[in-house]
C-alpha cells in the first residue's frame, strides 16, 4: 500500500488535484468564457445559459446526500468512475445541440451523476479520513487543482472559444473530463482498510489519532452548528460560485476587452494557488472559524477592489480586486473541511457532508441565475456584486456565530 519512504495518502492527495482541477474548469471555470458566444449565436438571453450549470448543482442535492453515505462505506472509486463517464458524455451532447430544452436537460444529468461525482465533496472527505495532523496540509494541496483551474481554464478556453466558437470550448472540455477515469482506480475509502492509521502510521504501532467520538449525519443534523455552517457555507459558496460565472461578462461589461477579462481572471486562480501554503500552515496553529473569517474578508476587500475598477476603468485595482478574491477562494475547501471535521469527526464526515454539501450549494445554483435576469433587465452588473458582497458578510455571521458541539471522549 506504500512504500518505504511515501504514505499512500499521498497519492490521493495527487488524484485529488486532478480531480478538483477538471471538476472546477468543466462546471464553472468555463462557464464564463463560453456565455457571451453561446448566447450570441443560439439567440439565448444570458439567464438561459446560466440556469443550465444552476441546474446541475441543484441536481447534486438529489444524489449527494445518499453517495456520501456510500463513499463511507465503500469508497469513492466506483462515484468517481461513472461521475467522469456521465460528464463526458454530457458535455459532448452540450456542443451538439441547439435547444435550451436539451441544454438544461444535460446539464441536470451532469449535476445528478457526473461532475459532482469528482468533486469537492467527494474527494475531501475522503482525505480527511486519510489525514489527522496533516489535514490541514493535505487539505490545502489537494484543493490547489481548484487554484489551477481558475487561474488556467480562462486563459486557455478564452482563445480556444474565440477561434473556433464555442461548441469547440464543450467538445475540449468533454475530453479533458475522462482524465477522471484512470485517476478513480487510485482512490481508496480509508487507511485502516490497509492496515495503516491516518498520516502513514502503523495501526500495529500507534494509537489511534482521534480519542473523541464521532458524531453521525442524524446526531449532527440535531446540532445548531450544522445549520449555522450550512447556511454560513452556502452563502459564501453563492457569492463565489456567481462571481465566477459572471466575471468575465462583469469586466467586457465594465468597457475591458475579453483578452483584458480573461487575464484578470486568471489573478483568481493566482491567488487561490498562492494562498494553499497560508491556509496550511496556519491550520496547524489557528482556528479553521477564525481562518475562515479571514478568508471572507479577502474575497470582500477583492470585491470592493473589482467594483471600484468597473467603475474606474482602472486595471491594477481589477487585477488585486480578483487576487484577493482569489485568496479567500483558496481557503475555502481546506478551512470548511476542517471546520466540518474537528465539529463532527471523521467516521462519518462522507454523509454529513454528503448531506451538508448539497443543502449550502443551493444558493450556487440561483444566484448565477438571478445575477443573469438581472443584468438582462438593468444591462448592469453593480448592484448584484454589491449585493454580493452583502451575502459574504451575511456567510461570515452565519459561520461566527457556529460553536463545537460536545463529543464524548473515548476512554
Amino acid at each position: 500500500m506504500t512504500n518505504q519512504n511515501t504514505y499512500y495518502g499521498w497519492y490521493m492527495v495527487g488524484g485529488a488535484i486532478l480531480c478538483q482541477f477538471v471538476f472546477l474548469s468543466v462546471s464553472q471555470a468555463s462557464v464564463g468564457v463560453l456565455l457571451l458566444p453561446a448566447c450570441t449565436d443560439l439567440g439565448w438571453p444570458a439567464w438561459q445559459f446560466t440556469l443550465g450549470p444552476s441546474l446541475s448543482v441543484a441536481s447534486g442535492i438529489l444524489s449527494g446526500a445518499y453517495v456520501g453515505k456510500y463513499i463511507d462505506r465503500h469508497g469513492p472509486r466506483l462515484p468517481m468512475l461513472l461521475g467522469a463517464v456521465v460528464s463526458g458524455v454530457c458535455l459532448y451532447g452540450i456542443a451538439t445541440q441547439s435547444s435550451v430544452w436539451a441544454f438544461w436537460g444535460l446539464y441536470l444529468v451532469c449535476g445528478l451523476a457526473g461532475w459532482n461525482f469528482f468533486g469537492p465533496q467527494i474527494v475531501n472527505p475522503v482525505l480527511t479520513k486519510w489525514f489527522v495532523a496533516k489535514r490541514g496540509w493535505a487539505l490545502a494541496v489537494g484543493s490547489i487543482g481548484i487554484s489551477f483551474a481558475g487561474m488556467v481554464t480562462p486563459v486557455v478556453m478564452t482563445p480556444l472559444v474565440d477561434t473556433f466558437g464555442w461548441r469547440a470550448g464543450f467538445m475540449a472540455l468533454s475530453a479533458f473530463a475522462f482524465l477522471v477515469v484512470p485517476v478513480s482506480f487510485l482512490m481508496r475509502r480509508t487507511p485502516e482498510d490497509h492496515g495503516w492509521a491516518p498520516d502513514g502510521h502503523s495501526t500495529s504501532l500507534s494509537r489511534p489519532h482521534e480519542t473523541e467520538q464521532s458524531l453521525t449525519r442524524a446526531e449532527a443534523v440535531r446540532t445548531v452548528s450544522f445549520w449555522l455552517l450550512v447556511i454560513g457555507f452556502g452563502l459564501n459558496t453563492m457569492a463565489m460560485i456567481t462571481i465566477l460565472v459572471h466575471a468575465i461578462p462583469f469586466v467586457t461589461d465594465a468597457g475591458f476587452s475579453r483578452t483584458a477579462a480573461a487575464l484578470a481572471v486568471s489573478f483568481t486562480g493566482i491567488g487561490n494557488l498562492s494562498s494553499k501554503a497560508v491556509w496550511g500552515r496556519a491550520l496547524q496553529q489557528i482556528r479553521p472559524k477564525t481562518l475562515v473569517l479571514t478568508a471572507y474578508t479577502s474575497s470582500i476587500v477583492g470585491l470592493i477592489c473589482m467594483l471600484y475598477a468597473a467603475s474606474t476603468g482602472t486595471q491594477i485595482f481589477l487585477t488585486i480586486g480578483f487576487f484577493l478574491y482569489g485568496f479567500g477562494f483558496g481557503g475555502t475547501i481546506p478551512l470548511s473541511e476542517s471546520l466540518w471535521t474537528s465539529y463532527y469527526g471523521r467516521t462519518h464526515i462522507g454523509a454529513i457532508r454528503g448531506l451538508s454539501y448539497p443543502i449550502s450549494s443551493i444558493g450556487s445554483s440561483i444566484g448565477p441565475v438571478l445575477v443573469g435576469f438581472w443584468f438582462d433587465y438593468s444591462q448592469s452588473y453593480t448592484s448584484a456584486f454589491v449585493a454580493l458582497g452583502i451575502a459574504y458578510a451575511g456567510a461570515g455571521l452565519f459561520v461566527g456565530l457556529s460553536k463545537s458541539p460536545e463529543r464524548k471522549v473515548l476512554e
